[in-house]
């Protein structure tokens, strides 16, 4: 993958930089199919580095409630898979730059097909994905054809990875590794910035790849202290909350650009 696509140039650009990224994820078709794009641009306008737009899927084993009951909402408005590749070809109409990762299951990528899926995604204009339930032994094939579109494949580790594993992991990763700073669901706990700083030196043992930590990060405060010894926060739960909480598309937008600008610039700091 000697390739750049927009993940590696973004990294390349805030490293330069000395800045941290701020990834931000929200679920497709969450508060309306309408307003995800609009939300997409609101993102970015506030200052978030990329994008991941989860794919609603009926058990999203891995996300606690605010972010279970975004993908309800989400698949109420009849969001699917071939939809999120619209919304994202919708949103490059106008942003061009900004990286997006499709996060989600492994089983609407099996239902459309992993290589339609490829297709589809590069088609569209997506730069990754995030399989949340697709182990590193069962990756292979999906890892073959996002690479050959020079999409990334994006994984995630946790505290309780062993270092054989995070090798294996590691050598199938690209664009980023998400680091799960907390045991649990997405939106549990507290954080425990020495565990993150002492298990991401770890991980670095292993790989160049940029490490951005995610699951327990609500305000610039959380967000700076777990970026400090990595290279940018993900912060999910708290964006699908507001906007679960805001009476229109106007008011999630509001709430979504206060959040986003917050933890911009807590990390800029």
């Amino acid at each position: 993958m000697t390739q750049e696509n927009r993940i590696d140039r973004r990294f390349a650009k805030l490293r330069a930089e000395g800045r941290k990224a701020l990834v931000t994820y929200i679920v497709a078709g969450d508060g309306g199919l309408e307003n995800t794009v609009p939300l997409m641009h609101q993102l970015v306008a506030s200052g978030s580095d990329l994008i991941e737009l989860g794919v609603p899927f009926s058990d999203p084993m891995a996300e606690g409630p605010v972010i279970q009951k975004g993908h309800e909402r989400a698949l109420e408005h009849k969001t699917s898979l071939r939809k999120c590749m619209e919304l994202v070809k919708e949103f490059r109409q106008q942003d061009q730059d900004t990286p997006v990762i499709l996060m989600g299951y492994a089983n609407p990528i099996e239902k459309m097909g992993p290589e339609a899926f490829a297709d589809a995604a590069k088609a569209a204009g997506v730069d990754g994905a995030l399989t949340v339930d697709l182990s590193a032994e069962e990756a292979g094939p999906l890892n073959k054809l996002l690479g050959e579109r020079n999409l990334r494949n994006i994984f995630l580790l946790t505290p309780t990875t062993r270092d054989e594993r995070i090798e294996s992991i590691v050598q199938l990763a690209s664009g980023f590794v998400y680091y799960v700073s907390l045991k649990g669901v997405t939106g549990a706990g507290h954080l425990d910035p020495e565990s993150v700083r002492d298990n991401l030196a770890r991980i670095r043992r292993f790989t160049d790849l940029p490490l951005c930590v995610g699951f327990g990060i609500k305000d610039g405060a959380s967000a700076r202290s777990v970026s400090e010894h990595g290279d940018g926060a993900v912060v999910g739960s708290v964006l699908v909350s507001a906007i679960g909480e805001a009476a229109d598309g106007a008011a999630a937008k509001d709430r979504v650009a206060a959040l986003v600008g917050e933890i911009r610039a807590a990390l800029d700091q």
